[in-house]
C-alpha cells in the first residue's frame, strides 16, 4: 500500500472562517455557540446551535469578537453576485471555502491533463438542507400550477454530492468524486475514501472532508422530537454542549467545512510539500444494534478502534491523543467511555472539541479529523470545553477547560453515525 500524507488544511466553523483563527480560538477555549439566529426558534425545546458567523447576521462579529475577515462571505467564495450566491446552499458554499484554503494551504492546483487526472475528491454530507425542501412543498401547493413556482436550482441545492461536484468543478479535479451519507461519520468516511483512492493508485491528491449546513427550523425539530438536543441550557447557550459531564443532555447541532489535502507520500516529496501527518490506520465497524442509539457497552466502537489499530500495526500505548466522537448526550457519551477505557491506558488524554464547536453532523469527522492532524503538527491538545464534574465512571483524562502542550506520535479521532456506523481514523507523526 502506498503511504499518504495531510499537505494542507481548511475550515470552515462555527468558531471563525480559516483554520488558523479557528485554531487558535479553539486552544483558548471559546465557543462558537449562541442562541439560534437564523430563525425564530423562540418555540422550540432547544433554541441553541452553533452557527458559521456570517458577514450578514448583524452583531455577529462583534458578539464573537470577530474580525470582518473572520466571517463568511458567500459571494467571495463563491466569486458571485449576492443574487447568484443565494441559489448556492451553505452546505455547498462553506465546501468550497473550506477546500480552497485546503488546496492554498498545499500549494496544490492542478493545472496539467495528468494533475487533474490524477486529482479526487471525496467530501461527505449528513443530511441535505431540509428548508428547501418545505420551500418546494409550500410552492406546490400554493395553487394548481404550484409546481412552476418550485426554483430549477431545486434538485442542484438538495443533492448531497453537489458539495464534491462543485469543489470538483471548480479546481479541475478529474479524479474520483464520492461523497458518502453516513450521517455524523460521512466526513471521515469521505476521508477514509479518500486513503483508499490513493493507497490503490487510483489517485494520487485527494480533496477530502465534509460539510453541512442543516441548522433550520425542521432540521432542529426533528432532532428536538428524538430528544437528542439539549434543552437545559437556552439562557446559557456557550454551557449547553459539555462532552463527558453529568450534566449533559443532548447534542448541540453545528454546522460548517472541514477539508484536507491527502498525497501519496512520492508526490508529495517530489514537489516537497509540507506535510502535517501520516496517515496510520482506519477502523470501520457496525452496530447492527439499534438505529438511534448505540450499543450501551460501546462495542461497536471499541472494534472500529481495534481495527485501526491493527491497521496501522500499533499498540493503544502507543496512542497519546484521542478526539473523542463524545456529543454531549447521556447514552453515547457513556458508550464511547466504555469502548475507551477498555482498550487504552488512563494515561492517554481524550478530549472532545463538540464543547466548542457543537456536533457539525456529516461535517463533524473532517474538522475533528483536522484538530487531530494539527495537534500532532503543533504538540498540544485542545481542551474539552464546558467539562465541570465528568460522570463518576469516567476515568480518562479529558483536558478539560485548557489545552495541553505535549508531544503527540500517534492520535485518533472517532466519528459515529446513526445506524451503527462507526468510523476510527489514526494519523501519527510524519517520518520520512
Amino acid at each position: 500500500m502506498k503511504r499518504v500524507v495531510v499537505t494542507g488544511v481548511g475550515l470552515v466553523t462555527p468558531l471563525c472562517v480559516g483554520r488558523e483563527r479557528t485554531w487558535s480560538r479553539l486552544l483558548a477555549g471559546e465557543t462558537g455557540l449562541g442562541r439560534i439566529r437564523g430563525f425564530d426558534a423562540s418555540r422550540l425545546p432547544s433554541r441553541v446551535a452553533a452557527e458559521v458567523p456570517k458577514a450578514d447576521e448583524i452583531g455577529v462579529g462583534e458578539d464573537r469578537g470577530l474580525a470582518e475577515d473572520e466571517l463568511f462571505h458567500a459571494g467571495e467564495v463563491l466569486g458571485t453576485t449576492v443574487e447568484e450566491a443565494r441559489k448556492t446552499p451553505n452546505f455547498i458554499s462553506y465546501a468550497l471555502a473550506a477546500a480552497r484554503e485546503a488546496l492554498a494551504d498545499a500549494n496544490w492546483e492542478p493545472r496539467t491533463e495528468e494533475q487533474c487526472q490524477s486529482s479526487g475528491v471525496s467530501i461527505g454530507v449528513g443530511m441535505t438542507s431540509l428548508a428547501y425542501v418545505v420551500d418546494a412543498a409550500k410552492q406546490i401547493d400554493s395553487s394548481p400550477a404550484g409546481y412552476r413556482r418550485v426554483s430549477p436550482y431545486f434538485i442542484p441545492r438538495a443533492l448531497p454530492n453537489l458539495a464534491a461536484g462543485h469543489v470538483s468543478i471548480k479546481h479541475k479535479l478529474q479524479g474520483p468524486s464520492l461523497c458518502p451519507t453516513t450521517a455524523c461519520a460521512a466526513g471521515a468516511h469521505a476521508i477514509g475514501d479518500g486513503i483508499r483512492m490513493i493507497q490503490t493508485g487510483s489517485a494520487k491528491v485527494m480533496v477530502v472532508g465534509g460539510s453541512e449546513a442543516a441548522i433550520d427550523e425542521l432540521g432542529v425539530v426533528g432532532f428536538s422530537r428524538l430528544r437528542a438536543l439539549s434543552s437545559s441550557f437556552n439562557d446559557d447557550p456557550q454551557k449547553a454542549s459539555r462532552p463527558f459531564d453529568v450534566r449533559r443532555d443532548g447534542f448541540v447541532m453545528g454546522e460548517g467545512s472541514g477539508v484536507m489535502v491527502l498525497e501519496e507520500l512520492e508526490h508529495a516529496k517530489k514537489r516537497s510539500a509540507r506535510v502535517y501527518a501520516e496517515v496510520a490506520g482506519i477502523g470501520m465497524s457496525s452496530d447492527a444494534h439499534h438505529i438511534t442509539s448505540p450499543v450501551p457497552d460501546g462495542s461497536g466502537a471499541l472494534r472500529a478502534m481495534r481495527i485501526a489499530l491493527e491497521n496501522a500495526n500499533c499498540q493503544a500505548s502507543d496512542i497519546g491523543y484521542i478526539n473523542a466522537h463524545a456529543t454531549s448526550t447521556p447514552l453515547g457519551d457513556r458508550a464511547e467511555n466504555s469502548a475507551i477505557q477498555q482498550l487504552f491506558p488512563q494515561t492517554t488524554l481524550v478530549s472532545s472539541t463538540k464543547g466548542a464547536i457543537g456536533h457539525l453532523l456529516g461535517a463533524a469527522g473532517a474538522v475533528e479529523a483536522a484538530f487531530t492532524i494539527l495537534a500532532i503538527s503543533n504538540g498540544v491538545v485542545p481542551p474539552t470545553v464546558n467539562l465541570e464534574e465528568p460522570d463518576e465512571e469516567f476515568l480518562m483524562d479529558y483536558v478539560a477547560h485548557k489545552s495541553r502542550p505535549t508531544i503527540v506520535q500517534h492520535a485518533m479521532s472517532n466519528s459515529f453515525g446513526f445506524g451503527g456506523t462507526n468510523v476510527s481514523l489514526l494519523f501519527r507523526q510524519f517520518v520520512r
